[in-house]
């Protein structure tokens, strides 16, 4: 059954807290839960750290916690000891009944740092991708043990952004490597989204319907901005803005084609001081809604 859901980075960035500080809690959960209608949301720093105190507090406003970003450093530490890392986080996401565990690589991820060009990320040789992968791969085979499946989100600024990276990762992992697919990303990192989304469908868990606003995004490249510039300069948006660059009407489509059961999740960070989260996020569920209805996802 698909479920539609938002990540809090609409009101209050988690890379760059003071995008969004002053935004109560209370609204996020009120507007995206009551408001709005999302089914759940994603992680957040706003969130308590513990998994029942978590479901308490977004079951209020009628929100399932849907899953979170976990950061492994598999490049720099062994399977073992990210095992051990990850208990606290695993914990929070069996005490919410979640299936899908975020994961992306961050060791050396540059995606939080306002100084470095989003330009001069971090890259792997063959072999350095295949070493990482096996290690993914046995991470993965631990977490399905426990009941997650493990989704791997491509990201602006690390080691898994282009299209021929995201291959690479599905080529060297496998059976428990699944895919977090972002349009959004996918499409920035240089990707045809439509391309990568029917390549590798079969093992999509977890889908970010995030928007690009193509204008930004190429100045962010030709300019030298961070990762973060980006975000302050209006690099993302959600699905229906008139000025996105992604068109999710032949994603939704290959993903009704293929029994696609997830969740499909608008994560789009803004400035929400300059675009309203309210409004955006209530454009992007209508359009996405809108769109399922016609492919038949629901």
């Amino acid at each position: 059954m698909i479920q539609f859901g938002t990540n809090p980075i609409a009101w209050a960035n988690d890379d760059d807290q003071s995008i969004g500080a002053d935004i109560a809690t209370d609204r996020i959960l009120h507007e995206a839960g009551r408001l709005i209608g999302f089914d759940g949301i994603e992680n957040g720093h706003r969130w308590p750290d513990d998994g029942a105190a978590i479901k308490s507090l977004l079951g209020g406003y009628g929100l399932k916690f849907i899953s979170g970003w976990y950061s492994t450093e598999l490049l720099v530490r062994s399977v073992e000891e990210e095992i051990v890392a990850v208990q606290h986080h695993l914990a929070k996401l069996k005490a919410n009944d979640c299936k899908v565990m975020i994961v992306c690589e961050t060791s050396n991820a540059i995606h939080g740092d306002v100084a470095k060009p989003v330009n001069d990320r971090p890259t792997l040789s063959d072999a350095e991708m295949v070493a990482f992968c096996a290690k993914l791969e046995q991470f993965a085979a631990y977490l399905a043990g426990e009941g997650l499946t493990l989704v791997y989100h491509h990201h602006m600024g690390t080691i898994i952004e282009s299209a021929e990276e995201i291959d690479a990762l599905m080529a060297n992992t496998g059976p428990h490597v699944h895919l977090l697919f972002d349009a959004g990303h996918c499409t920035f990192g240089g990707g045809n989204p439509v391309e990568v989304l029917k390549k590798h469908v079969g093992r999509v868990r977890h889908f970010h319907a995030k928007n690009i606003r193509p204008a930004i995004t190429a100045k962010v490249r030709a300019e030298g901005w961070s990762f973060l510039q980006g975000v302050v300069g209006g690099a993302f948006t959600v699905p229906g803005d008139q000025e996105g660059g992604v068109d999710f009407d032949p994603l939704l489509g290959i993903l009704a084609d293929n029994g696609y059961d997830g969740w499909i999740v608008i994560e789009a960070e803004q400035d929400p001081n300059v675009r309203n989260p309210l409004l955006y996020q209530t454009l992007g569920l209508h359009t996405l809604k809108r769109i399922a209805k016609e492919k038949g996802l629901i």
